[in-house]
């Protein structure tokens, strides 16, 4: 379908007084984080309201997000020197586009998941070098059927699962006309307060090389896991040693030994299986820090398999390596600053198995109880909320997964992330199907 871009301009913040704020420092962890945007995209149907025009909406959205920028003032800013955010009155892009059909026929026709970056207002997953790059980006798409599609891209550098939840909240709470103001506003810098930023940060510190240099061609495809599948594979998870595995937790591990197979599949090699995870540690503070507080507030959990002298893959032994690095990564700011060079140490060693083509590696995100894509801007809760696959123009990223919530009753929705031969294989792997079904996106009779 013809998606035709109508306007293109910079949203800036309500406040006018915003250049009167000192630089908002980013965290060390913040500092290590990688410079990419991660996308997301809300459907919404045509509103039932048939008094709501598309101009009034528009210009609701608009308004609504210039507070929430006053609100969340550092994702309006320009990053400098990976030390901190100023210009907080650059405002972000906000694109306005018309698309040609209905929505229900784009998302019926949208197999290849990569097929729907053309509603985004930039290009995801790709390694960003410019340093005056937005914090945030905004498309906002309109079909002929009045469908809408809210697209927005958010850089990687201060948001996390948890403060894009935060910030979407607050964003769709002023759209709605409710009061959308964070209660404590001192606290939305509090992680740099505790993890201060470091002056001369050591080029090889970064976690640049896990995301990156891949160099292969990715295909993206979406499965859902029923709450059938998901209570098996619970059961198969279990061990002695992990008696009570979680319902993500078993589900990774699915995820990850059948990625795993299928790069045995087809390089015919045996060889380590690395997987990270971002683990949020807002929680694990004493005091909590709240989701507002701004920035990548997760410790990194590493997980290795080797599978030499093994001939299958033990589903609950994936599932306790996992439990155990979730639970070892650390969360106490004194461990994590003092730790620093051990942790830089090891994590350079498991990139190095990585880049030398030594080990396979996956990255997996879980929104599960973080962003779940309901928020109502004034016109209804959306249909859908979708994660756009990597383009396949795109030969840096490496492996991802993520897992989200599905609109089916305790279901949960894998988006899956691999080279197009691994993924053929896993399309075709008879023990992942009978658990996993293509994802059926949406209940067309809701659109």
């Amino acid at each position: 379908m013809e998606v035709h871009i109508t306007s293109k301009q910079m949203v800036k913040p309500s406040s006018s007084e915003l250049h009167l704020l000192k630089p908002f420092k980013l965290s060390f962890l913040d500092q290590l984080g990688v410079s990419m945007y991660t996308p997301a995209i809300l459907f919404y149907p045509k509103p039932s309201d048939s008094n709501i025009d598309g101009s009034q909406f528009l210009d609701q959205l608009k308004q609504s997000l210039s507070k929430a920028l006053t609100q969340f003032y550092p994702a309006a800013g320009r990053l400098k020197n990976n030390l901190f955010l100023t210009d907080f009155n650059e405002g972000v892009p906000y694109v306005e586009a018309r698309v040609a059909g209905r929505l229900s026929d784009f998302i019926e026709q949208t197999e290849k998941l990569e097929a729907m970056n053309r509603l985004l207002p930039c290009r995801p997953f790709r390694n960003i070098q410019d340093p005056t790059a937005p914090q945030l980006a905004v498309q906002v798409n309109i079909f002929d059927c009045g469908g809408i599609a809210l697209a927005l891209c958010f850089f990687h550098k201060i948001f996390d699962a948890t403060s894009v939840y935060a910030f979407l909240n607050s964003w769709a709470a002023f759209s709605r006309g409710s009061n959308g103001e964070i209660p404590n506003p001192g606290l939305l810098g509090a992680s740099s307060r505790l993890f201060p930023p470091i002056e001369s940060m050591p080029e090889n510190a970064a976690m640049k090389s896990l995301f990156f240099n891949d160099g292969r061609c990715k295909m993206t495809r979406s499965f859902v896991f029923d709450a059938n599948a998901i209570t098996t594979l619970v059961l198969k998870a279990k061990s002695k040693s992990l008696e009570h595995p979680s319902r993500a937790l078993a589900l990774s591990a699915f995820l990850w030994k059948h990625a795993t197979q299928a790069s045995r599949s087809v390089s015919g090699t045996l060889k380590p299986s690395i997987l990270f995870q971002p683990v949020n540690i807002r929680p694990k503070l004493k005091p909590q820090l709240p989701s507002y507080s701004i920035g990548n507030m997760f410790g990194l959990a590493i997980s290795m398999y080797d599978p030499v002298g093994k001939k299958d893959i033990d589903l609950s032994e994936l599932a306790y390596l996992l439990r155990e690095a979730t639970e070892s990564a650390p969360n106490d700011p004194q461990v994590v600053l003092q730790g620093f060079k051990t942790m830089t140490e090891q994590r350079s060693h498991v990139e190095e198995m990585v880049s030398n083509g030594d080990a396979e590696s996956y990255i997996l995100s879980s929104w599960l109880n973080t962003l779940d894509g309901n928020e109502d801007f004034g016109w209804g809760k959306p249909t859908l909320f979708s994660i756009p696959g990597v383009d396949s123009q795109i030969r840096e990223i490496r492996n991802l997964l993520y897992l989200k919530n599905a609109r089916q009753h305790k279901a949960i929705e894998a988006w899956v992330s691999l080279s197009e031969k691994e993924m053929g294989f896993l399309e075709r792997d008879a023990e992942f199907l009978a658990f996993a079904s293509p994802n059926s996106y949406f209940d067309k009779s809701k659109i």
